[in-house]
């Protein structure tokens, strides 16, 4: 493969874009793109005839305006270019059709902010995100809307949130002498997953139906040896990865890094950083291209952040930053941070943000799934802090308590042997248990969960941080000693919020009650987590910046706990049919058939005492009724509950429902060590895990 010629391939970029529109419309198109400048509807035209040309040259036939309901999903209604002339057809996409659609919003989550009946929507192009031609159609990103203007997706409330970061950056560099056309975050969501054998899938109703194993004894040889991690791949995973690299550059994902994760079966994909709405849109293409390779190669992919129980689950660590046009990156604190005093109020800006909404933050990481990750020895707690590692942890220490900083500079590093070339070590090391550290020029948000849409954790970041900007822009804009008055504020912030700083251990036993101590919130769960969106001041900053109506912003809460509640009711009823109509009848042949083997042995044999068969027996039949009373528990409890009064039936969900599928989970995987493979209904997670060869 020639990957500079091939990269990029399929996507309408900047220099097709050049090559085939006429140089006023391309200049026009750009300065869209680039400095943000509203969009010149009279270009449309030529644009759409451009890439039309170029799409039919890739061999589309259709096109569609490719968008992110507020499933989490992407979503596509696939029209054709053609149009009748005569008794022939021309090939057309019109100005018009390039900017707007009219998709069906009726089906569509919308939280109750519309209502069923009202049908109409529109998605409007995003010009920022590049179109790409995929399996014969033209994609063209765009925003979902409905007919009364309630935004029904996740872009466009995330370019509204980057529009708000934006012009509230400015006015802090603005007050620096920087001018700058557009700052903008950039994401960089590194990708985890798992891949197994299409066989072994298909033989499980629960992977299939939910994403993940309901049931499932541990495997007696799983991550503790610490030999997956960037261990060699194995020949099919290699072929794997070398077709999906080679898929996704000719997309223009700048898929970087590849290598085997912590857990038997998983592995890891890394991606160059982007600016964030493309960073997003790449990303769940990325997701979908992921799948399909799989398929190709007798794979399955999953996606799902706790898949099997016992071992590491899959993240998407979220790199994010800001960086004006220029290439100034605002969270870059130079050889001596401590004289950089617009780092530091940009570092302020961040920690105070982080501080006053880590509410919001948990919830826009808060899903089911999610659940089953977070705090379990593989991924941050549930509670927010912020990790700033030895340098910058020791500079905020010296403001806060007005001691002397004193700079210490990164040793060099060596092997210790003189054929070793002598290596730059970084000024700090790194947290892989700190839900939120920064790590050089970035922060990484590590909390959010693999299958995730990183829109709502970015909306939410811009956000907070945007409004932390304008009440420090509003401030210093009337200072008359500007150095002067942003080092108060500077000191005056971090000590207000110096309690959300930690740089030691998050699985420390002594974290969370100290966490507790200092009025940290302790989310563990979505039913939990996600109500403190409907406080007024988690409202009211979103509806401040413009990112979020009021009822927009209760609708996305309305609706994660929705989502939440069916879910963990897919769940339930699925745990019951395998349980009642598998496990249950495969334990009941085994113990019969044991129990017949005593008989015929006896009446050969005589009346021995057969302790190892009876014992085994004893043991399979008590716990086949302990499973039979789980079931009786769990069916009753989840008929029990009203699932459309949503903030009960989550609670419910949370702390009746799930607490009774681990009541059945666990009688059910024991008897699977106990009972026969010959009789076990299901592939184990030996046959999971380490069928890929």
């Amino acid at each position: 493969m020639n990957l500079p010629s091939k990269f990029g391939e399929n996507v309408f970029s900047d220099s097709v874009q050049k090559e085939m529109l006429p140089k006023e419309v391309y200049k026009a198109l750009r300065a869209t793109i680039e400095a943000g400048k509203p969009l010149d509807t009279s270009i449309a035209g030529a644009v759409a005839a451009a890439m039309k040309d170029w799409a039919v040259s890739k061999g589309a036939t259709h096109y569609t305006h490719w968008f992110q309901p507020l499933t989490g999903l992407t979503a596509e209604k696939h029209d054709s270019f053609i149009e009748p002339d005569g008794d022939k057809v021309i090939m057309r996409l019109t100005g018009k059709s390039l900017i707007v659609g009219e998709p069906d919003a009726s089906s569509f989550p919308s939280g109750g902010s519309r209502a069923t009946y009202m049908a109409r929507g529109y998605t409007a192009w995003d010009p920022t995100s590049p179109a790409f031609v995929k399996e014969g159609t033209l994609y063209i990103p765009t925003i979902f809307v409905s007919y009364t203007g309630e935004t029904l997706d996740k872009k466009g409330p995330l370019l509204r949130s980057m529009t708000a970061i934006d012009a509230q950056a400015k006015r802090i560099l603005k007050l620096f002498g920087i001018q700058c056309k557009k700052v903008a975050t950039t994401v960089g969501p590194e990708q985890e997953y798992f891949i197994i054998t299409e066989e072994e899938y298909e033989k499980r109703k629960d992977l299939q139906l939910t994403g993940r194993t309901l049931f499932g004894a541990p495997v007696t040889r799983g991550q503790e040896l610490e030999d997956h991690y960037f261990g060699v791949l194995k020949t099919k995973i290699s072929e794997f990865m070398r077709d999906l690299d080679e898929e996704l550059w000719s997309y223009g994902i700048l898929s970087k890094t590849k290598h085997n994760e912590v857990a038997p079966a998983q592995h890891e994909m890394a991606p160059v950083f982007s600016t964030t709405n493309v960073a997003v849109d790449t990303n769940m293409l990325t997701m979908e291209i992921m799948k399909k390779v799989a398929k190709k190669h007798g794979l399955v992919c999953l996606l799902h952040e706790k898949p099997f129980r016992g071992i590491n689950g899959s993240g998407k660590h979220n790199n994010w930053s800001m960086s004006t046009d220029s290439g100034l990156n605002l969270l870059d604190p130079g050889n001596n941070p401590e004289q950089n005093t617009l780092f530091k109020l940009v570092l302020a800006a961040v920690i105070k943000a982080v501080d006053d909404y880590q509410g919001p933050l948990r919830a826009s990481v808060a899903s089911a799934a999610n659940d089953h990750r977070l705090g379990a020895n593989e991924a941050p707690p549930a509670i927010i802090s912020v990790y700033l590692g030895d340098q910058l942890g020791a500079m905020v220490d010296s403001i806060v308590k007005g001691e002397k900083y004193v700079s210490g500079e990164a040793p060099e590093g060596s092997l210790g042997v003189p054929e070793s070339p002598i290596f730059p070590k970084d000024a700090t090391d790194r947290n892989r248990t700190s839900p939120f550290a920064f790590t050089g020029n970035k922060f990484e948000f590590r909390m959010l969960g693999s299958q995730a849409n990183v829109s709502d954790a970015n909306i939410c970041l811009n956000t907070i941080v945007a409004d932390a900007f304008q009440q420090f822009a509003d401030e210093l804009e009337r200072a008359a000693d500007l150095e002067k008055a942003a080092n108060e504020l500077i000191e005056r912030e971090l000590k207000a919020h110096y309690r959300i700083i930690f740089n030691l251990d998050g699985y420390g036993p002594e974290w969370e009650p100290e966490a507790e101590k200092r009025g940290l919130l302790n989310k563990k769960n979505t039913a939990d987590a996600v109500p403190v969106l409907y406080e007024e001041k988690n409202i009211s900053v979103f509806v401040r910046q413009g990112v979020f109506t009021r009822e927009e912003a209760i609708a996305r809460a309305d609706i994660r706990l929705e989502n939440y509640t069916k879910i963990i009711n897919i769940e339930a009823l699925t745990m019951l049919e395998m349980a009642k109509r598998d496990v249950i009848p495969a334990v009941s042949d085994f113990v019969a058939d044991l129990c017949q083997n005593v008989a015929a042995k006896q009446a050969v044999c005589g009346d021995i005492p057969y302790a190892t068969e009876k014992k085994l027996i004893t043991k399979l039949a008590a716990l086949n009724d302990e499973a039979s009373a789980a079931i009786e528990k769990l069916e009753k409890d989840l008929g029990a509950i009203n699932k459309e009064d949503i903030g009960p039936a989550s609670q419910a969900m949370a702390h009746v429902i799930i607490p009774d599928m681990e009541a059945l989970r666990k009688p059910v995987d024991e008897m699977e060590t106990l009972t026969s493979s010959d009789y076990w209904p299901y592939p184990s997670y030996f046959d999971l895990l380490y069928s890929v060869k």
